[in-house]
């Protein structure tokens, strides 16, 4: 469908409000499509600040496709720890050696080229294509769906939601159209208290954020118990299975059962998802342990889970104040 004059008067909007409003994010001072990659592959569910911490220690230590394909899986989920949802990097490491073994070392320049590799799905594989390579399609988020949503004062679901959002897009920009219509419903366009003053469509927006109250979903509660079995600076520790459901093959401290009776050595808070857990460590008591005994330095070198890592710093920080 060719632009209308109002539809390329919207188009200019967003576009000049994104060049002078967006966040200042390290993935978007590059069209390098590797680097791109590895953030796209890091955001999915994960706190834009969390990806930022993240992003350039990954990068410093897998620099290039090619690194990342020659590194051990085990070097790989080291880096990745503290943004969960490890299938996500076996996904990237798995994706890098089909790049590297099968296509030559040189990527896909387009969204379908994209989406045969590993962990890449038809979002993601659009974002790649149209910010590294400028290809004209579209792509669809939370977000953008959001966006999408209110503009057009109705819902759309599947294929015509992904129809909708290429009606939308500025083909001669599309990578920043998409970055732009994202940053739109990260920052401006909210869930719950959309700010339409501050918007750049809001002369064309039929909803003027008018949404039904969403009902706040109940977070789940529970417990975790573990023993830390600690001689001076080591600390023993046990791999999870290769089959395991989650984090498979991640370290972590002895899972134990509940012991009320037992004082803790340390009490924490964690969150995953849509649980939280009140954590309860207890000093092990076990004469021979199973497991591998390390230093807490080479601890932090191994593919620790997140919470094995919290609950490390906070022990050793505590035994060497």
């Amino acid at each position: 469908m060719a632009p209308t004059s109002g539809h390329k008067a919207m188009q200019k909007a967003l576009q000049g409000w994104y060049r002078h409003s967006h966040r200042d994010l390290p993935w978007r001072h590059t069209r390098d499509p590797y680097a791109i990659w590895v953030s796209e592959i890091m955001l999915q569910q994960t706190r834009v600040a969390a990806v930022v911490e993240k992003y350039e220690q990954f990068l410093q230590r897998f620099p290039t496709v090619k690194a990342l394909a020659a590194a051990h899986l085990d070097d790989v989920l080291t880096v990745w720890s503290g943004l969960g949802y490890y299938r996500r990097a076996r996904s990237l490491h798995q994706a890098s050696q089909v790049v590297m073994h099968h296509l030559h070392g040189k990527f896909p320049t387009n969204q379908a080229g994209w989406r045969q590799l590993p962990g890449i799905g038809r979002y993601t594989s659009a974002a790649i294509a149209s910010i590294a390579f400028n290809e004209a399609v579209a792509v669809v988020d939370g977000n953008v769906e959001r966006v999408i949503e209110r503009l057009c004062g109705e819902r759309h679901e599947g294929e015509p939601l992904w129809d909708r959002a290429n009606e939308l897009l500025a083909a001669q920009h599309p990578g920043d159209w998409n970055q732009a219509m994202m940053e739109l419903g990260a920052t401006v366009c909210l869930p719950k208290q959309p700010q339409c003053l501050l918007c750049p469509l809001h002369g064309w927006c039929k909803t003027r954020g008018a949404t039904e109250p969403q009902p706040q979903a109940k977070r789940k509660r529970a417990e975790l118990w573990y023993a830390i079995h600690a001689q001076e600076d080591r600390v023993l520790l046990v791999q999870r299975a290769v089959d395991h459901s989650l984090m498979a093959e991640m370290w972590e401290l002895p899972s134990i059962p509940a012991q009320k009776e037992v004082e803790p050595v340390h009490r924490l808070r964690h969150s995953i998802t849509d649980t939280d857990y009140a954590v309860f460590v207890l000093r092990g008591r076990a004469r021979k342990p199973v497991g591998k005994w390390v230093t807490h330095q080479e601890a932090h070198q191994l593919a620790l889970t997140g919470l094995t890592r919290k609950i490390l710093r906070l022990h050793f920080g505590r035994e060497q104040a």
